[in-house]
């Protein structure tokens, strides 16, 4: 009977230590995953709304496939990386982006007013985006700002330049990224 009790202390023993270790396991798994916030390093899916300030959407991808990036790489505006810093999966928030955070104020000096005679009359209607290349070869744009009867008005801006951006998002998901 001794050996009964000794052998049945053992398993009991050993139960209660495999579901101590589960449970211990099962809790360290919880609470790194609700860790799992935006941080520098990790890859971020966003769902997202961009707005300005009449409430009028100008981009999102809410209902296509999610804006993935590496948090702290500077492929978005500084201003909404950083807002985006520390919140987790399922976490909505509404984030206001300032002209001066964004894309700057309007630069009057980058308004050039140039002869009608050098674009094809086709090409010259207002709102009309025009691409040539800088001196280093890279693309520029312009929109067509105005049209007079001899000139035109390029606005070399960046069409969101001056404007408060409003973004609607949600995180989708957090990703470790593994150090090569």
């Amino acid at each position: 009977m001794k050996r009964f009790r000794s052998g049945k202390s053992l398993i009991l023993c050993i139960i209660f230590c495999i579901f101590s270790s589960s449970v211990a396991f099962t809790d360290e798994s919880r609470e790194s995953a609700s860790d799992t916030s935006v941080s520098p390093g990790k890859k971020v899916s966003i769902e997202y709304a961009l707005k300005l300030e009449d409430k009028s959407v100008i981009d999102s991808n809410v209902g296509a496939g999610p804006l993935t990036f590496m948090q702290g790489s500077h492929e978005l505006l500084p201003a909404l990386e950083n807002a985006l810093e520390g919140m987790k999966i399922g976490e909505c928030k509404q984030i206001t982006v300032m002209p001066e955070e964004g894309y700057g104020p309007v630069d009057k000096n980058a308004v050039i007013e140039l002869d009608k005679e050098q674009f094809l009359q086709d090409e010259l209607e207002i709102g009309t985006v025009l691409q040539s290349l800088n001196s280093d070869g890279q693309p520029i744009y312009a929109q067509v700002a105005e049209i007079k009867e001899k000139t035109i008005l390029l606005d070399f801006n960046h069409p969101l330049a001056g404007k408060t951006l409003y973004f609607d998002i949600k995180i989708l998901d957090i990703q470790e990224v593994p150090k090569s």
